[in-house]
């Protein structure tokens, strides 16, 4: 039976709309359960990787509830966070002015309602830019990432944290149905909606994960990238530098 909430095609960006609305009051409650809590460490993990510091400006697309646009911002970065979804950005508000940010010379983030695929920021805009869980849900994954290299500055650090698929077949097997049985009836209980974290899945399925991912970095120019394995892949950080661009006498700017 197809998933109510996944279409390949024209209206996929709506129905994840809709699923996020949905689920945005549990969403950080099923994340700590879906993941034993490991999601705070692996979000840990790309906060080191970006290397935050003040002065630094910071987009962080897809942000959901503000997990990763409130740790960048406590290490003195100036954050951006940008989501499609509304009630996301209610709920990364409402996390916002209950938090402290506690760094002297970094102001609070800024939430935007946005696209990912067409993002409204000029080049060149962010030294940092990341996305956590969000590559994987855009209708097109790959004008994610060609639009996360247009706004990051020469040199700028591109952090994609998102649902990998192991290369052991057998702890894949055990993960996919791990995936397919116990998240689906989380969803179940704390959402009303086995489909919601159905999703995860059949949108994992369709998704080339981690080194695919790290291929087309490579495709795009960005210098650097590498690929994190957590989890046994089942997790993965991908990450890569923006390249300086060469002056007509060859000298790099």
């Amino acid at each position: 039976m197809a998933n109510t909430f996944f279409d390949p095609g024209d209206q996929r960006a709506a129905k994840v709309r809709d699923l996020f609305s949905r689920i945005a009051p549990r969403y950080d409650l099923i994340n700590d359960l879906q993941s034993f809590g490991l999601h705070r460490y692996w979000k840990r993990r790309v906060v080191r990787l970006a290397r935050p510091q003040p002065g630094l400006r910071a987009l962080d697309l897809c942000c959901g509830t503000g997990d990763l646009a409130l740790a960048l911002a406590r290490r003195g970065a100036q954050v951006v966070g940008l989501d499609f979804s509304q009630p996301m950005l209610e709920t990364a508000t409402r996390r916002l002015h209950a938090s402290r940010i506690p760094h002297p010379a970094s102001p609070p983030p800024h939430f935007v309602r946005g696209d990912a695929q067409r993002i409204p920021f000029s080049d060149n805009s962010f030294d940092i830019v990341t996305v956590g869980y969000g590559l994987r849900n855009l209708a097109n994954w790959e004008t994610g990432l060609r639009e996360m290299q247009r706004v990051a500055n020469p040199s700028g650090r591109l952090v994609v944290l998102d649902f990998g698929k192991p290369d052991n077949l057998l702890w894949r097997g055990l993960y996919f149905g791990y995936l397919k049985l116990f998240v689906p009836w989380l969803g179940r209980v704390f959402c009303g909606s086995a489909g919601a974290y159905a999703y995860i899945l059949e949108s994992l399925q369709h998704y080339p994960a981690q080194h695919v991912v790290a291929a087309t970095m490579c495709e795009l120019g960005l210098a650097n990238v590498s690929v994190v394995s957590l989890l046994g892949g089942a997790m993965s950080i991908n990450y890569g530098e923006k390249r300086r661009e060469k002056r007509s006498d060859g000298v790099m700017e």
